[in-house]
């Protein structure tokens, strides 16, 4: 690992202003992918700005439509609130079984959504569920947020400090983790919302995650397990690696929408 100076912000302003005046400056929340990129030297920041005590980015708290969940909170945090088992229980499965105890109980929401990784089960939640990140600039429809393949609409100076959720009248998430890493091969999100059916598949995309159309559509007409076995997968923009082919995915995104 090089030589980088830390800093714990105490507030959202502290942790912009530390950010903007540092050379090469990250933030720093669980360091699940920070850490390990920094000890393997692929990166190697000036400084590194823990967002980790700033009170105004951690806790969960029902709203009067939703759930807001501070960026800081932990997924172990997301996985055993009364309220999030409540009111979005797939939001609370899917973060129970990310990785193993010691990475939930000090990965993020935020860090994680932020990543963007093409693998992370939030990102199939946040836009199967329609969320709202809050960041320290502006509010930003799931929509819009995921660009791409470890890419979103965060400016290079811009803190997530909060994810709203919607109530949904039913939700669930199901995947196939890699054996190794836990990491999902095909994860798929599914949800029944004020504004229709949404489902969102994570793991299995080259873009990273993506809304299948095509489950969406069968499953609002019969909202079964059925109704999704006859749905034809397109291969043609899957991932394709050493743990699967991309017709392998597909047949996995196919299995884990009827589990969800």
């Amino acid at each position: 690992m090089y030589e980088t100076t830390y800093h714990r912000a105490a507030s959202v302003s502290d942790a912009v202003a530390k950010l903007g005046s540092a050379e090469d400056g990250k933030l720093l929340a669980g360091g699940q992918t920070l850490l390990p990129t920094m000890k393997q030297r692929l990166a190697a920041p000036s400084d590194v700005i823990d967002v980790t005590r700033i009170d105004d980015m951690k806790g969960i708290t029902e709203t009067g439509s939703g759930v807001r969940i501070g960026a800081a909170t932990t997924h172990a945090e997301v996985a055993t609130s009364d309220i999030v088992k409540r009111l979005l229980p797939g939001l609370a499965t899917l973060a129970g079984h990310i990785g193993d105890p010691h990475v939930r109980h000090r990965g993020t929401i935020g860090g994680s959504v932020a990543n963007n990784d093409p693998a992370a089960d939030y990102p199939s939640a946040v836009l199967a569920l329609g969320a709202t990140v809050h960041t320290d600039k502006r509010e930003i429809p799931a929509s819009e947020f995921f660009t791409g393949m470890f890419e979103t609409a965060l400016g290079e100076d811009e803190l997530i400090t909060a994810i709203t959720f919607p109530v949904a009248d039913a939700c669930a998430y199901a995947k196939y983790p890699n054996p190794a890493s836990r990491y999902a091969m095909a994860g798929v999100f599914v949800a029944k919302t004020a504004d229709g059916i949404r489902v969102a598949v994570t793991g299995a995309g080259q873009d990273g995650v993506f809304r299948h159309e095509g489950l969406e559509a069968v499953l609002s007409g019969s909202f079964s397990a059925d109704a999704v076995a006859g749905v034809a997968i397109d291969d043609g923009n899957l991932l394709s690696d050493i743990h699967g082919s991309a017709a392998y995915r597909a047949n996995l995104i196919t299995v884990m929408a009827k589990r969800a």
